[in-house]
């Protein structure tokens, strides 16, 4: 079998099919207990197929996580300088939100890389996500001290933001059973309760 010429729409199917596969076989069994077989029998290819696509286990992989950060951060770079702050927050707390109710399995495969010590994006998370997070801290703060926002720290601002939605995805089946309900009801009422909930503790009394 020839290996297929890069950018080919056979080439461009495949690669996105084992992508897929990866994705949901990652996001149930974690990186350590995922085998290219199991993502070959997912994607319905051969190992060895999949193999002219992707050298490795951890090719796939950080594949996957390399787009799942760029789609991670795209809401935080969002974030206008110039618009009202509150509004603004509330903005980006909605969009994440939403990416846990659109994209659950990616939110699970971060989850599962950092919870393993994130030895396939430190140096992202140490470079790109920093300084963005620094960028955007300086730009909380200019508001809270124009008394535009509650003063609060900016960076745990944004790790609560991650907490409050991201759980949503990470921890489905307990908040599906907690809640005793399934596919995506719970949403509506966790976006009502998040919009609420930062706007109080957003709003200078």
């Amino acid at each position: 079998m020839l290996k297929p010429q890069r950018n080919t729409r056979i080439q461009r199917k495949n690669s996105q099919a084992i992508l897929d596969a990866a994705l949901e076989v990652f996001s149930r069994h974690g990186y350590r207990g995922s085998t290219l077989d199991q993502i070959a029998q997912e994607a319905g290819l051969s190992k060895p197929n999949l193999l002219y696509y992707f050298p490795s286990k951890e090719d796939i992989h950080v594949t996957l996580l390399s787009a799942m950060l760029e789609t991670w951060l795209a809401p935080l770079h969002r974030l206008d300088p110039d618009g009202d702050p509150v509004e603004e927050i509330l903005k980006y707390v909605q969009q994440k939100l939403d990416m846990s109710r659109t994209q659950p399995r990616e939110s699970r495969l971060f989850a599962n890389e950092v919870l393993q010590g994130a030895p396939r994006i430190m140096a992202a998370l140490k470079g790109e996500l920093r300084m963005l997070v620094e960028e955007k801290s300086a730009v909380i703060q200019a508001w809270m001290d124009d008394g535009k926002l509650t003063r609060l720290d900016p960076k745990h601002l944004l790790f609560s933001i991650w907490a409050t939605t991201q759980h949503y995805a990470d921890f489905d089946v307990q908040v599906s059973a907690i809640l005793n309900r399934s596919g995506e009801d719970h949403f509506p009422q966790a976006g009502a309760f998040l919009k609420n909930f930062y706007r109080r503790a957003l709003t200078p009394s």
